[in-house]
């Protein structure tokens, strides 16, 4: 069995309670082995349905919250003393998690186990599910 030290964890983020709970588990494993964190934001590319045609106030809106619940999750490395990146991008959560992860040489996904429709995703969260399938890297997802 090989030992891969963990030095890069992503913890992709929506400001659910459950993605700030990975948030948690990613701090004290990075307090553990002494890596760094980087949280990412996918906003979707096109506003919901109900939105069409708002595209420029949706975006600018999304932006804002984004930014505000980033910068909690800075405060809570900084306060743990855990390097943190922030990266938000425009794309399709259940596709770009896992590629941005790979492309970016990260060596753990933490994910909450359900993002911001509870009601949508009962057991497992969309999201999370298709992240533990399409990742190439070890994804642990936090309930």
């Amino acid at each position: 069995m090989v030992n891969k030290v963990i030095k890069k964890i992503l913890v992709p983020l929506d400001g659910s309670k459950n993605s700030f709970k990975g948030l948690d588990k990613a701090v004290y494993l990075a307090r553990h082995c002494n890596s760094s964190i980087t949280a990412l934001c996918v906003i979707p590319s096109y506003p919901p349905l109900p939105l069409m045609g708002k595209q420029i106030p949706y975006e600018k809106h999304i932006i804002e919250q984004a930014k505000k619940f980033m910068s909690n999750a800075k405060k809570t490395c900084v306060n743990n003393k855990i390097k943190f990146n922030e990266k938000i991008i425009k794309g399709v959560a259940t596709l770009d998690i896992a590629e941005f992860a790979s492309y970016n040489k990260f060596d753990l996904i933490v994910i909450g186990s359900r993002g911001m429709n509870p009601v949508k995703e009962l057991f497992l969260g969309s999201v999370s599910n298709a992240v533990a399938h399409k990742s190439k890297i070890p994804v642990l997802i936090v309930k």
